[in-house]
């Protein structure tokens, strides 16, 4: 029994450990820009969603509506994060998480139909839907302000 509660706060520590290092490698790095006039691909993986035609099903979600811009890089903000470059038609944004210190990109493209959107972790593979869920709650502060 002692031996399996030991092996058992070895694991945690070094689970704890792993993510506090993917935490520390994601800080590293920068939004992919635009490729051919649009926001990069998503990867295959699951940590990434995308308003753009590129997107598969499960990956999609909608535009931001087209009168959003000027208020883009105050939500961001109202929502923790922090905007790292901004041009006419192009900004992006970085948002670090609490604890383990993950850093995700969102970036946004002005277009005809609306303001594109994609948000992506620079690291591992599932985000647990947070990608997802905080392209909602811009939506939703964009909405509301």
């Amino acid at each position: 029994m002692k031996i399996a509660l030991i092996v058992l706060v070895l694991l945690v520590v070094l689970v704890i450990g792993g993510l506090f290092y993917l935490g520390q490698q994601s800080r590293s790095g920068s939004a992919p820009g635009l490729s051919n006039g649009q926001l990069a691909a998503c990867p295959s993986s699951p940590n990434c969603v995308s308003s753009e035609s590129s997107a598969s099903e499960d990956q999609a979600v909608d535009p931001l509506s087209a009168d959003s811009w000027d208020r883009l890089p105050a939500a961001v903000q109202a929502l923790g994060g922090t905007v790292t470059r901004q041009d006419p038609d192009y900004l992006s944004a970085e948002f670090v998480s609490s604890l383990f210190k993950f850093t995700d990109d969102v970036e946004f493209r002005r277009a005809d139909d609306g303001v594109h959107v994609r948000s992506a972790s620079r690291v591992g593979h599932s985000d647990m839907g947070a990608n997802r869920a905080r392209v909602e709650a811009l939506r939703a502060q964009l909405a509301s302000g």
